[in-house]
């Protein structure tokens, strides 16, 4: 009699899904045959009263604004509210090595072959394989089947560094900001391009949050998608301010970012009138914010995420400070971030660490 047991996916036990959300999560049915193995944290935004359904079959716990306040205490404030920025929280409270996190409105998406790609498999596929930060490959991920480093590629730099953070992309509609998507409301992505490839050394990107995979030991710590939506001047920012963050303090780390497949299917576009209410600030704010962060550097001092992140708060406060009063409320909240990140996870920065030993060994 043939078994009639699943086979088990990669990183079954390593790995949580992270899904914020303010409705019913039928979405699910269609990820049934990729996620349901996995563990999935749910993160309820909005009124915590209503009721969220989930279909069944799922391993899930599910969070919302009460639970947050409860669990973090004062230091929920670092966590917005009314915006998917929330999704974070899922971040800080999970166990695991690796995160997957996906918007409630992508689809399962299919290559030009008609086959249904699984999203979650190419992602864990991207963060096990190296990364090449420091050297271009004209082929991109030298590391894919069927491809390899280039002539003259040098010998000394094809051991790649470890990955941190896997971008996946989406087809139909595409992470446009209001003014693209006014002038081009009709506009649908459907072009399938088979490639992965490394963002290289002292290069941003605008980082989307609603397929993306990362590395929770090597950069959960920096995740932080900010202060956004409720009682806050801006809103939409929160993913490309992580993206932001986490590519300065991989650079200077030395953890690579991957970009490009998997795609999902983007099923609906958002209204443009409410987006360009939300990002009008951020679409001025952004000439300055990313001359920022390409001019950012990290002391030798910062050898751990915290040390960075704290460092790199520093310099949010005193350079970005000037254009508007947020940012100084942004840069303490990136503070209190980290702080709960090592109270929830049982951990101290060293940074904390060394200075306690300092006060225990002064005291003798």
């Amino acid at each position: 009699m043939a078994s009639s047991s699943k086979p088990t996916p990669l990183l079954k036990d390593e790995l949580d899904i992270v899904i914020p959300t303010i409705r019913n999560l039928d979405f699910l049915e269609m990820w049934r045959p990729f996620f349901e193995q996995y563990h999935l944290i749910i993160v309820q935004d909005g009124d915590p009263s209503k009721v969220i359904k989930v279909p069944e079959g799922f391993d899930y716990e599910l969070y919302n604004r009460n639970d947050i306040n409860r669990i973090l205490g004062p230091k929920a404030s670092c966590i917005s509210f009314k915006d998917s920025a929330c999704r974070c929280f899922g971040y800080m409270v999970s166990k695991k090595k690796y995160i997957y996190t996906i918007d409630d409105d992508c689809f399962v998406a299919k290559d030009p072959t008609g086959h249904e790609i699984n999203a979650l498999e190419q992602h864990i596929k991207n963060l096990l394989s190296p990364s090449t930060p420091f050297f271009f490959n004209t082929l991109y991920d030298p590391y894919r089947e069927g491809t390899d480093f280039v002539r003259g590629y040098p010998f000394s730099l094809r051991e790649g560094v470890p990955t941190a953070v896997s971008h996946g992309l989406w087809l139909n509609i595409p992470d446009y900001d209001a003014p693209t998507q006014l002038v081009k409301p009709h506009e649908r992505n459907t072009r399938f391009v088979d490639a992965v490839m490394t963002i290289p050394k002292g290069t941003l990107f605008p980082m989307c949050g609603m397929n993306l995979a990362f590395n929770r030991e090597l950069i959960g710590p920096a995740m932080y998608f900010g202060l956004m939506g409720d009682g806050q001047p801006i809103g939409r920012y929160d993913d490309m301010w992580a993206g932001w963050c986490i590519k300065v303090i991989c650079d200077h780390l030395g953890y690579g970012v991957k970009t490009g497949l998997p795609y999902i299917w983007h099923s609906k576009a958002s209204n443009p009138f409410v987006n360009l209410k939300k990002e009008y600030k951020g679409i001025f704010w952004q000439e300055e914010i990313i001359p920022f962060f390409q001019a950012a550097t990290l002391s030798k001092d910062c050898t751990s995420v915290q040390k960075c992140y704290i460092e790199l708060s520093k310099q949010v406060k005193e350079k970005l400070g000037t254009i508007d009063p947020y940012f100084v409320k942004l840069a303490d909240a990136m503070v209190t971030w980290v702080e709960a990140w090592d109270e929830i996870n049982n951990t101290v920065s060293e940074e904390i660490t060394s200075t306690k030993a300092s006060e225990v060994a002064a005291t003798k």
